[in-house]
């Protein structure tokens, strides 16, 4: 009898012990293992330089089937990419698109804008009042003042038009990305409210003036321009029209000029600038492709 009571005693404890060990076993590891898969994204190079050859090639071939001469630049913030094809050509004339300068300029030079002023600036750019602008160029010391104004922020590439004739400025468009970067990014002097003032303005023209490389953006991208058109009675009966300014959205921020002359219509300068604007802001996103490869398989920490 007390034997049976000491073996029954020893079944219960040894029971006893075995539950709490099943216990004491963590939760996960019953759960059957899963292999984590670690993937890298990578630039892909040769991909990106097979596609902005392809494009170049395709931009070379619109521009040849366009009359007079075009030149333009262009650059991607967000990616690095840079296109451009005589982009430091400097002897066509700007005409309407020196009106930013003018404000740059006027901005430079005071530390805060009159309430005339501000109205004489919102009509130049928005509007692009020509009667504006010719007060605003006498502020600014003229050709003179815009010379001096151009060293101090690096734009070489920039000579400011005859006596009271703004609209005889000549840039590159190499200047006018310059230009852009300068108003997006800062440096040179321009402060912050400065640059939102201007980069504000040209996001507000009026919409008969939004042509241009407004053509590059995507629905729902941002734009910011100023366009230039004059006749050139003097050069065969010809046009300049130009156009440049910021297109920014979703994994982009692109600076765009584009230049013309020897035009025979502003229409027709309108029409090159803008396939040319369309085809970059298609086929900007191919540019900066990415590949995936999986990660090292014994990583170090």
């Amino acid at each position: 009898m007390r034997g049976r009571w000491w073996a029954g005693l020893a079944l219960v404890l040894m029971g006893g012990c075995e539950s709490e060990a099943a216990r004491s076993v963590p939760e996960v590891a019953r759960l059957p293992a899963v292999a984590a898969r670690c993937l890298l994204t990578l630039p892909d190079v040769k991909a990106a330089a097979v596609a902005r050859a392809r494009l170049s090639r395709e931009a070379d071939r619109y521009l040849g089937r366009q009359p007079g001469r075009l030149a333009y630049s262009a650059l991607d913030l967000v990616s690095g990419v840079r296109l451009g094809h005589a982009e430091h050509e400097n002897a066509i004339i700007t005409a309407s698109g020196a009106k930013v300068d003018i404000l740059l300029a006027l901005l430079a030079r005071r530390e805060r804008l009159s309430a005339g002023e501000r109205d004489l600036a919102s009509r130049m750019i928005r509007e692009s009042d020509n009667r504006a602008a010719d007060a605003l160029w006498g502020r600014v010391g003229a050709g003179a003042g815009m010379a001096a104004f151009y060293r101090k922020i690096g734009l070489r590439e920039t000579t400011p038009g005859p006596s009271r004739y703004w609209g005889g400025t000549s840039t590159s468009p190499a200047d006018r990305v310059r230009l852009l970067k300068l108003l997006v990014s800062g440096g040179r002097g321009l402060g912050e409210a400065d640059r939102n003032l201007v980069l504000g303005l040209m996001g507000r023209v009026q919409r008969e003036q939004a042509w241009g490389v407004s053509a590059a953006a995507r629905r729902g991208d941002r734009v910011a321009l100023k366009n230039g058109w004059t006749p050139r009675p003097f050069v065969h009966n010809t046009w300049a029209v130009t156009s440049y300014g910021r297109i920014a959205g979703p994994g982009r921020d692109l600076l765009l000029s584009v230049q013309t002359d020897q035009q025979p219509s502003h229409g027709r300068g309108i029409q090159a600038i803008e396939g040319l604007s369309r085809l970059i802001g298609t086929r900007l996103g191919e540019l900066s492709p990415s590949r995936t490869r999986p990660c090292a398989a014994h990583p170090t920490t």
